[in-house]
């Protein structure tokens, strides 16, 4: 049952008529590439701190938050927390982001160039956009699953859904770019942070704190307060969540677009310090719908949920059929246009800032002779419209396994890790060099990769209990099996140990008769994104 009614749709279709009209207005004033890319560099930071949180807060990231509520209990806003310290002391010492914003580069490999060399940045290129668009592969099947559930819809409708949910936002991306991407982030901050706050005062009056606390405390026990003892948690959890949110924050592509679009390093770091409250929020409301879930829910409703959409865990569509079943109508109007406004400035966002990666770096030895801003432009709108359709062939097929947090921390790892040593190196280790960096940036890949692999492809048998006493005693293992997939937090921080030691011994075993690389400039003059690009060039060699 739901209680979504066409004045529900109404709402949403008014909202979404409203910020695709907004998005496509901006386009006139895109005339260069660097407006299509970084908005002119123009971003002040209120609009910063509105568009870094919107684009933070997507669909995914309420099911996967809300699911850490249901299976983890209060536990499972840990990454929240982390995130949130992160960003705050990154913001508010200047550690590598201010060098970064100084050094006028348009993306993260670029500046890499200037320690490191070409090849370096053509290969980081490809292991961010790799690892990014990995990432984000789930994130429209999961949107769509999220308004199946909650709006009541009939599961075939589910890859319609996806699909006009990502040609909304595709068409004023493609236009627009990054001006439009910070318009309608603006809009869909005020929406999402409306429908987010009245949705939680609902769920707290109609189930009670007091409930809730009853409920994780029934099913996780002290683990699900207290990470460091949950039995499924632990030490590896937290260090593995502090590890991928210190390297999100230094050089996640959405962040480093905001910090990169901002008037100047210290507008870019008042957007980090100004933003880290809410990455703590995006985590502990849903967190408490999906508790409130775990409360309500029977959890034979959930896994017959899960069944019908082909998962093995249902935990993931408690949240949404929760929702369905006590936010009237009317509101859910709201809701469904507050998640829909979270979901397209996610979309719109990842698909230019991948793109970015694209044009500048993977391309720019293509573009060894100069392009015009109409050809640079053209091109950016075409990248973006080809990631558009990987998105969504890769979110049609591609099966989750396992917790959609540990997924996403593992293809975000293929990146994060390399790109996280090859930034703090280039900016504070006079050592670093192309050796030590190519090196992390194999390593940084590899070990994601491989996990991923194994966990679509092999499937590991493991002991339970029941076996593990069989085998004590000596006998053969021939029951008690149960399927294992390897990707979990000690992939993770092995995947960041690995890479910052490869980044040290291959540094160390260049010969010093080769000499260090320069380090980069501090104040390097910005350059425009539609710039020739000079392989000779001082600034970049």
């Amino acid at each position: 049952m739901t209680h979504f009614t066409w004045l529900d749709g109404s709402i949403v279709g008014t909202y979404l008529l409203a910020t695709m009209i907004a998005g496509i207005m901006v386009r006139k004033y895109v005339s260069r590439v660097d407006h299509f890319l970084l908005a002119g560099r123009e971003m002040n930071v209120f609009l910063g701190i509105a568009s870094l949180a919107a684009t933070e807060f997507g669909i995914v990231t309420c099911m996967y938050t809300a699911q850490a509520g249901y299976t983890r209990g209060f536990a499972g806003s840990i990454p929240g927390i982390c995130n949130a310290v992160a960003m705050f002391v990154v913001g508010w010492t200047g550690f590598c982001v201010k060098p970064l914003r100084d050094s006028g580069a348009i993306t993260i490999p670029e500046l890499f160039e200037k320690r490191y060399g070409k090849f370096v940045r053509w290969l980081a290129g490809v292991v961010i956009v790799l690892g990014g668009l990995l990432n984000m592969g789930v994130f429209l099947r999961v949107g769509g699953q999220f308004l199946v559930v909650c709006c009541g819809l009939n599961l075939r409708y589910l890859e319609i859904a996806m699909t006009v949910l990502l040609l909304g936002v595709a068409v004023y991306t493609i236009l627009g770019g990054m001006l439009s991407v910070l318009v309608t982030d603006f809009l869909q901050f005020i929406v999402m942070s409306a429908g987010m706050l009245a949705v939680t005062v609902l769920v707290l009056t109609q189930v009670g704190w007091d409930t809730m606390i009853e409920a994780v405390e029934t099913n996780h026990g002290p683990g699900g307060f207290n990470p460091f003892i949950a039995p499924d948690l632990g030490w590896a959890f937290v260090v593995s969540n502090l590890f991928t949110n210190i390297a999100a924050v230094l050089t996640w592509q959405t962040c480093i677009a905001r910090l990169l679009s901002a008037k100047d390093s210290k507008t870019g770091r008042q957007v980090y310090t100004g933003t880290a409250f809410f990455f703590v929020c995006r985590w502990i409301i849903p967190g408490l719908w999906g508790i409130a879930a775990l409360a309500m829910i029977e959890p034979t409703v959930v896994e017959t949920i899960g069944l019908q959409f082909g998962e093995k865990d249902g935990s993931l569509f408690a949240m949404p059929f929760f929702l369905a079943q006590i936010v009237p109508a009317g509101m859910m109007g709201v809701l469904v246009a507050a998640m829909l406004a979270a979901d397209m400035s996610t979309d719109s966002a990842y698909m230019l800032t991948w793109g970015s990666v694209i044009y500048n770096d993977i391309l720019a030895p293509f573009r060894r002779t100069k392009w015009s801003e109409k050809r640079g432009i053209l091109w950016n709108r075409c990248i973006v419209a080809l990631i558009g359709m990987f998105l969504l062939f890769w979110g049609l097929w591609y099966k989750l396994e396992g917790n959609l947090w540990e997924y996403l921390q593992t293809t975000g790892a293929i990146y994060l890790a390399s790109m996280s040593v090859l930034l703090i190196a280039c900016c504070y280790w006079k050592n670093a060099n192309n050796w030590g960096a190519i090196a992390a940036i194999i390593v940084g890949a590899a070990l994601p990769v491989l996990s991923l692999s194994l966990n679509l492809f092999v499937k590991v048998p493991m002991l339970d209990a029941a076996g593990a006493q069989v085998l004590r005693e000596g006998q053969l293992m021939t029951e008690g099996i149960v399927k294992h997939y390897i990707g979990d937090n000690y992939v993770n921080i092995g995947t960041f140990l690995a890479t910052g030691l490869a980044m040290i011994v291959g540094s160390l075993l260049k010969p010093r008769s080769w000499g260090p690389s320069p380090a980069p400039t501090a104040a390097a003059p910005d350059r425009r994104a539609g710039a020739e690009y000079r392989p000779d060039s001082p600034e970049l060699s």
